[in-house]
């Protein structure tokens, strides 16, 4: 049963309204304020209206020569205030009774309107509406309360309003961050359990600060290796891995309404992907994924290069809470921050489908390498320090932005012989720069005098978000046969099934670069997705997919499977 509390004692409203005989602390129910006559609608989520006295109506004169606007527009959540809460911004706890999870705006008019609400998520090109309602308000203050249901994802959601008045002038309140003269709408945030770490990547030993927000009355921590789990992952919003450590309880009911930073210490585990994972006391689960990177560069010779920028430019979580993700892809920034926790439960975004498999094709077939997070690379000098340590670096996903400091690192590692494998589409596309726990977007390195083709093979040439995907057509299976050896595959046969961004080979391509198979025309004319082999004068050998991730198929399809292992084998053989 929806209730809202009527805070004051005998209240009125303006001309033609009615009087609400309350004692302070009395609770309305929905049939009471029906009974009453002052409430309306309630829909999706649980919606409702009530008028709550006003101000004196504006002579028609005044409504003509005043614009159209929402006074003292406010939002108030349901339970208790939140540290993170402001005059526009409201949290509720989503698994809790329906008045925490209501949620009120408050408003005056001064001439009658017609109001639509519309709760939304900012996404990437445009809102995704979760509830929608219409009213019909008078000259007045007024109160629109809405009950968020239990199942309402985490983060921050818009509550647009859309004002129209009898002259037909509207006003709307929740355009996006870049649009002239903007109006925000109020931001109701739905909190889960929320937890970033400080840094991507740590070593054994270090101590790594986990900041949390839940409320909760007690918080579970414990530490996982990610992509050794038995069982398969089937959600994008969880992780799995097994248990490194024991388990740490800590109370929580005194942090509940704000954000506490905890420190945890890494163990003496092996380099590779882990995560945090925070348990509250009902059952919901935030994590927080990190590398552990080796304590001496070269334990392994090979290094994986986790896509952790990636990760967070297409994370949309929403920091400052203005209802729209802290993103580039939003539209509402060229920064994002690199310690924000991820939207999804925690969960980088894509990363069961994008970086999981090929992760787990590395476990299952027992091969070693040391693992570091994009930012790590700062941590070489030169590409000869890097070179000293590896002979292959591997970047299995998306690593579209790269620092200066690191394009130098990997093109001063290749032309002293090291090889390279890059196993996705779109790969050192952006230039950025980091400065402390931020990075900026600057420019494309094609835009920039250094062509990403002339390093890795292909660049990036399409995106149709998955629309299209078909088969590789093998062409190079006479020039280097060692790639397709144990598949079966000759000039014409097909395999995979890729799509959604795809590379091609560019007048920029090194000479002698090997077009291994092609997805002719998937995206149109043209537009033809190529995996490419080329070896330099100095000896490194260099391996591009040319389509998105290629290693989410490696867990059941065995020709890809042996194309990566056969890759594998040729760059880390001496």
């Amino acid at each position: 049963m929806f209730s809202i509390p009527i805070l004051g004692g005998r209240r009125r409203q303006g001309r033609g309204s009615q009087t609400v005989d309350a004692k302070p602390g009395d609770t309305l129910t929905r049939r009471k304020l029906i009974r009453r006559g002052i409430a309306s609608a309630a829909g999706l989520g649980g919606l409702m209206v009530v008028s709550a006295g006003s101000r004196a109506q504006a002579s028609p004169q005044q409504r003509r020569k005043t614009p159209l606007r929402l006074q003292r527009l406010r939002v108030h959540g349901g339970g208790v205030r939140f540290k993170r809460d402001n005059p526009m911004l409201a949290t509720i706890s989503p698994t809790r009774n329906e008045k925490a999870r209501t949620v009120t705006i408050s408003f005056v008019l001064d001439r009658k309107i017609r109001l639509r609400l519309e709760v939304a998520r900012g996404g990437r090109r445009e809102l995704e509406r979760v509830a929608t309602e219409n009213f019909k308000l008078n000259a007045g203050r007024h109160r629109i309360a809405w009950t968020a249901p239990r199942e309402l994802a985490p983060g921050t959601y818009l509550l647009g309003l859309r004002a129209t008045d009898r002259r037909g002038r509207t006003i709307f309140y929740g355009r996006h961050p870049l649009e002239k003269q903007r109006r925000p709408a109020p931001v109701l945030r739905v909190l889960g359990v929320h937890i970033a770490l400080a840094k991507r990547s740590y070593q054994a030993g270090q101590r790594a600060i986990l900041r949390v927000e839940a409320d909760t009355a007690k918080l579970v921590l414990r530490v996982f290796h990610s992509s050794s789990e038995e069982t398969a992952t089937r959600r994008n919003d969880e992780m799995r891995g097994t248990p490194v450590g024991e388990p740490i309880v800590r109370a929580w009911r005194r942090y509940r309404r704000r954000d506490h930073a905890i420190r945890l210490r890494v163990g003496d585990w092996p380099s590779g992907l882990y995560f945090v994972r925070a348990t509250s006391t009902d059952g919901r689960h935030g994590f927080a994924p990190f590398v552990v990177r080796p304590t001496e560069p070269g334990e392994h010779r090979v290094a994986v290069v986790l896509p952790t920028h990636t990760w967070q430019a297409y994370n949309f979580f929403d920091q400052n809470g203005d209802g729209w993700g802290d993103t580039w892809y939003a539209r509402t920034t060229d920064r994002i921050e690199l310690d924000r926790p991820y939207l999804n439960n925690g969960v980088p975004p894509r990363f069961r489908v994008y970086d999981l498999p090929f992760l787990r094709w590395l476990r299952m077939g027992g091969k070693q390498a040391d693992f570091y997070a994009e930012d790590d690379l700062e941590r070489f000098a030169s590409g000869a320090a890097l070179r000293d340590a590896y002979d292959v670096i591997v970047f299995p996903g998306h690593s579209e932005y790269m620092t200066e400091h690191a394009y130098d690192v990997i093109e001063g590692f290749r032309d002293l012989g090291g090889n390279l494998m890059f196993l996705s589409a779109n790969s050192f596309f952006w230039k950025v720069q980091k400065r402390g726990s931020y990075l900026d977007r600057i420019a494309l390195w094609r835009e920039s005098g250094r062509p990403e083709a002339a390093l890795i093979g292909t660049q990036y040439l399409a995106n149709d978000d998955g629309s299209c995907r078909d088969a590789f057509v093998v062409t190079g299976a006479d020039l280097a046969p060692w790639v397709f050896e144990g598949t079966g595959l000759t000039n014409g046969n097909v395999f995979g099934q890729y799509g959604i961004e795809i590379d091609h080979t560019t007048e920029a391509s090194p000479k002698g670069t090997i077009v291994l198979a092609r997805i002719p025309d998937l995206f149109g004319p043209g537009q033809t997705a190529e995996m490419t082999y080329h070896e330099t004068v100095s000896g490194a050998r260099i391996f591009s997919a040319g389509v998105l991730a290629f290693g989410t198929r490696a867990m059941h399809d065995k020709v890809v499977s042996q194309i990566l292992e056969n890759v594998w084998r040729k760059l880390t053989q001496p």
